[in-house]
């Protein structure tokens, strides 16, 4: 079965006050532990990342994971308006016609799992659900995954609806997979990028 991932990494990254994405993390970037941390879940994902905000330094960072890493860039033009549905919604228009599935991860989560992927991955072929969901003391966290039945849905979507709109429509058929703290944790200030650091 082949599945998709998408990294959305189109933020202004304002509170960070410089871009999140190419910040170091370990040998590599913030962006490029995310895309490792994807590649390391299957051995055919590939991985879109959707840019916006510091475009010229992000898209050099994209090309120089593309030389290792299955990843390729998607831009979206209204990224400033600084919604997530619209960048969400630019990566899915772009996914092969043959991915049954997509992962949803943020750009910002260089501490995520690949296991967490893996079982996200493993239930959506042993449970036949169209949206699994990792959750830590019952709260939602990413990446998620759903379903290419459920893509038209979103890519109709229009602001000021959200993903929350989606998700709680769909309350009824999410399959949620228990997993640690990583799943709720993303970097936003020099402050949590510094304690994350240090707690690797």
């Amino acid at each position: 079965m082949t599945y998709s991932a998408i990294i959305l990494a189109a933020g202004m990254s304002r509170r960070m006050g410089t871009p999140k994405m190419t910040l170091p993390w370990g040998g590599t970037t913030v962006l490029g532990k995310v895309a490792a941390t994807l590649a390391a879940a299957h051995p055919a994902l590939e991985i879109v990342v959707v840019t916006g905000g510091a475009r010229e330094v992000v898209s050099v960072e994209v090309a120089r994971l593309a030389q290792s890493l299955p990843v390729r860039e998607i831009f979206n033009p209204a990224h400033e308006a600084g919604e997530m549905l619209a960048s969400l919604q630019a990566g899915l228009a772009a996914l092969p016609a043959d991915a049954a599935a997509a992962l949803i991860a943020l750009g910002d989560q260089p501490q995520g799992k690949a296991s967490t992927a893996r079982e996200l991955l493993s239930a959506f072929e042993s449970r036949g659900a169209r949206l699994l969901i990792p959750s830590y003391h019952q709260r939602r966290g990413h990446p998620w995954l759903v379903h290419r039945d459920l893509w038209p849905e979103i890519l109709a979507m229009r602001a000021p609806q959200t993903m929350r709109n989606f998700l709680n429509a769909h309350a009824a058929e999410i399959v949620y997979i228990e997993a640690g703290p990583t799943v709720l944790q993303d970097i936003d200030t020099p402050e949590e990028y510094e304690k994350m650091q240090n707690a690797e």
